[in-house]
């Protein structure tokens, strides 16, 4: 009788297992995530950027976001940042950028730990008061029972344009005396989320 309530037990617990990634709200590990950005000035000196402070979350059904909070960016030169969050994101208007999509959960969630799946995602981006969409390459690894990774195969290229963040560019440019700075900037990323 007691072997039989034991083992009952186990089931039920390992089976709760199993379900508790399917039904759970999968959060974004803000510590172990990175969001990077590459800047060209001058034609030819690039230089690498991030922000350092994120938030997201997947919800049950998929429904993906990222929560970029544009104050945190980080180019390794305090003046720079500075005026990068004045001048060209407008923070005092504009405090955060966010990315939505919508992922099939179940191919991730059937994943064995260590396994990966490649996905091809449409993204929503909206920055600065406007919003456009890519089509992102990306890879999900399945860490462990609670922890899945999503990392960008190739860089999602955001035109300066589509955001209206052109005249801000400018602005920097001209206060740094450079000769230009590209509207193209590369954006990868490295997100980890548990399962809560």
């Amino acid at each position: 009788m007691f072997n039989r309530y034991v083992c009952k037990t186990l089931v039920f617990l390992l089976l709760a297992g199993v379900t508790v990634s399917a039904q759970a709200n999968w959060y974004l590990d803000g510590e172990s995530s990175r969001l990077s950005f590459i800047s060209t000035k001058n034609a030819n000196i690039s230089e690498v950027q991030r922000f350092l402070v994120l938030h997201g979350k997947v919800d049950p059904k998929g429904l993906a976001e990222v929560e970029v909070e544009l104050e945190s960016v980080n180019s390794g030169i305090p003046l720079r940042d500075e005026r990068m969050r004045k001048e060209l994101f407008e923070i005092q208007t504009f405090p955060e950028a966010l990315i939505t999509t919508q992922i099939d959960l179940r191919p991730i969630n059937d994943l064995a730990p260590g396994a990966q799946l490649e996905l091809r995602l449409p993204l929503t981006v909206n920055l600065h008061g406007k919003q456009h969409q890519y089509n992102a390459e990306l890879l999900a690894t399945r860490l462990d029972d609670r922890r899945f990774q999503v990392v960008t195969l190739e860089p999602l290229v955001i035109s300066a344009e589509d955001f209206g963040l052109a005249p801000g560019l400018e602005s920097l440019r001209k206060v740094a005396g450079l000769s230009a700075i590209s509207l193209s900037v590369p954006v990868g990323a490295v997100l980890i989320f548990t399962a809560r």
